[in-house]
């Protein structure tokens, strides 16, 4: 698995420290950082990584939440990919289906004219704490301000403890797999310090796997050209949402995945790496 990249707790997120970067957006990207093909191993610029997720009806980037340096660089290329061609839709994994008619509301009042503070923004969008304003603000307001959809990719939390309550797995061949739930299960197994019964672990996978597929549907549902922004587990080929796109028989996404140096990401997690340096 991808070590590193994060796998957002199932019931409850925890808050980050981290401060987002103020710069101007063309110093949004990291110096120091390296794109590279993860098939042929060569590296790419900024933009002939553009040029290739323009093209793309869908693309899927994975983060490490608490990195700085991804969220500045997505919101780079959502700047810049707006500028290539329109961008139908943007879906976060930090809005839930239920904020769904809020965000609209908000979004459709800025589109009116109206002047409204961020702190009333996130008030009115009920946002979620667990996902600090500092690190994810800018690209809220940039999806709220922008022509292009901003769509919902996470389950309520009350949908959550049902499935906490009464584990269920969404059917498919491809994501359904031993390997697949093997890999995830020792992923939560770690992120719990080993120690986590057996209908715990089982509950907080079929969490994991329905929070997938519903980004799945909505990616695949939304409108196109489509960008989706979660945590690196969600967005590996091997094991997160890409495989539930399969299953939905939709075409393969583009998955970039944000990390850090020294920490390797295969072909068969993702078709593009961008890593930023550690922070010291």
């Amino acid at each position: 698995m991808i070590t590193g990249l994060l796998l957002c707790g199932s019931l409850v997120l925890t808050a980050c420290q981290n401060q987002a970067s103020s710069e101007p957006v063309n110093t949004l990207i990291p110096e120091g950082s390296q794109i590279q093909n993860t098939r042929t191993g060569a590296l790419v610029t900024p933009q002939q990584l553009l040029n290739v997720l323009s093209d793309a009806p869908m693309v899927i980037v994975g983060e490490e939440h608490t990195n700085v340096a991804h969220h500045d660089i997505e919101l780079w290329l959502l700047q810049h990919l707006e500028k290539k061609r329109p961008q139908g839709s943007i879906l976060l994994e930090m809005i839930t289906q239920d904020q769904q008619p809020a965000v609209d509301e908000v979004k459709q009042m800025l589109a009116a004219g109206n002047n409204l503070q961020e702190s009333r923004i996130q008030e009115d969008l009920h946002w979620n704490t667990g996902w600090p304003w500092s690190m994810y603000g800018k690209i809220v307001m940039t999806g709220l301000g922008s022509h292009s959809a901003l769509l919902s990719a996470n389950i309520p939390r009350t949908r959550i403890l049902d499935i906490y309550k009464e584990p269920t797995f969404p059917a498919g061949e491809q994501s359904s797999r031993a390997d697949v739930h093997d890999a995830l299960s020792r992923t939560i197994t770690q992120m719990h310090g080993g120690d986590i019964q057996p209908n715990q672990l089982r509950a907080m996978l079929a969490i994991q796997q329905h929070r997938d597929r519903f980004m799945a549907q909505q990616l695949l549902n939304a409108r196109h050209p489509g960008i989706l922004l979660v945590g690196g587990y969600h967005a590996a080929k091997d094991v997160g949402v890409p495989l539930h796109i399969q299953d939905l028989n939709g075409p393969p996404p583009v998955v970039l995945m944000l990390t850090t140096q020294g920490t390797p990401v295969s072909a068969a997690q993702a078709d593009y790496a961008w890593s930023v340096p550690a922070v010291k």
